[in-house]
């Protein structure tokens, strides 16, 4: 009798053990479980832990509440200015609702990535290359707005929709690369331009300043030489002031003065005037000699036959002409 009690209590044991594994089901801490008892959906979700359910009558179903991080696969679209690109994105979902993400949809991660597919070619179709390429916080919010709106049904929300890389044909690089560079060229330019503006408005300053000091003037051609000269140069060009040339081209013109309105020929008195006019004075028709200057200072005087001697020394010679009886050479040979 004790002997079949033992082996009814082993027996016993025996089942519970082989219920108690079937039936034993442990849920992680990033997962929820969801029971379908017959088919029928029960309404606690299992949570995270050691949980049990009727074996052979219940399914229990996993789900994961992480952060899922799906790559859209590049799609290739026309935009709406008639440029042909190739966009892939990335997209941010986790699951909010494991019943729904059961229940509603066959498999929430396929749908997820078939609607992030649809929206993005919708989203190149409607913008514009430059919105593709500085504008992508406006567009990844559209994008992200319209695989939302359906998804959350499916019990996913969308965290956020990144457009990764948009792809464009060589002959549109190049174009935008010529376009960078002309932009990049008129910039340059209108720097230049700038620059050249400021500098003629100092130059004109320091040109004011320096007439009111002649002196100003000498010591800036002496500056030049001796930056010309820093440099081991064999050949020292020294500039000549234009204002030195105007004011000896002054001092050569002599001094105007008021001429008196010469008679008429016929007038009778100009020949009584005439005969009565001594050999030794002259006549009063005829016009005074030109009057030198008697105001320039004894430097400019130096300084102007300083300069008329220099430029007789860097004309050639003249050379004699022929003879115009002779119509050979100068050495009477033909």
């Amino acid at each position: 009798m004790v002997e079949e009690l033992v082996a009814a209590g082993a027996a016993l044991a025996s089942v519970g053990a082989v219920y108690a594994m079937a039936a034993a089901r442990v849920v992680k801490q990033y997962e929820r479980g969801v029971v379908l008892r017959l088919g029928k959906l029960r309404s606690g979700v299992r949570g995270p832990g050691f949980t049990m359910i009727v074996p052979f009558v219940d399914r229990l179903q996993k789900v994961n509440m992480q952060i899922v991080t799906m790559p859209v696969p590049g799609q290739d679209g026309i935009t709406r200015d008639n440029v042909t690109v190739r966009v892939d994105a990335v997209i941010y979902f986790k699951v909010v609702s494991a019943a729904d993400a059961v229940i509603q949809v066959e498999d929430y991660r396929f749908a997820v990535s078939q609607m992030a597919q649809t929206s993005l070619r919708s989203i190149i179709g409607k913008s514009e290359l430059d919105d593709l390429l500085s504008n992508r916080e406006k567009l990844n919010q559209g994008l992200e707005l319209m695989i939302d709106s359906p998804a959350v049904e499916w019990g996913v929300s969308i965290d956020r929709v990144e457009i990764k890389d948009v792809s464009l044909p060589e002959t549109m690089k190049r174009s935008m690369a010529r376009q960078a560079e002309a932009d990049r060229e008129r910039r340059a330019r209108v720097i230049n331009a700038d620059a050249e503006l400021q500098a003629s408005k100092k130059l004109a300053e320091a040109a004011g300043v320096m007439s009111e000091q002649p002196a100003a003037l000498q010591l800036r051609l002496l500056q030049t030489v001796v930056a010309v000269a820093a440099e081991k140069n064999s050949t020292l060009v020294l500039p000549f002031p234009v204002e030195l040339l105007r004011f000896l081209e002054r001092a050569q013109q002599p001094v105007q003065q008021p001429a008196q309105q010469a008679p008429r020929a016929e007038d009778p008195s100009l020949r009584a005037g005439q005969t009565a006019a001594g050999p030794g004075q002259p006549s009063a028709g005829s016009q005074p000699p030109p009057v030198q200057p008697q105001e320039l200072s004894a430097q400019a005087q130096q300084l102007l036959a300083q300069w008329q001697q220099s430029m007789q020394e860097q004309l050639p010679p003249v050379e004699a002409p022929l003879d115009p009886d002779f119509g050979g050479s100068k050495s009477g040979q033909d």
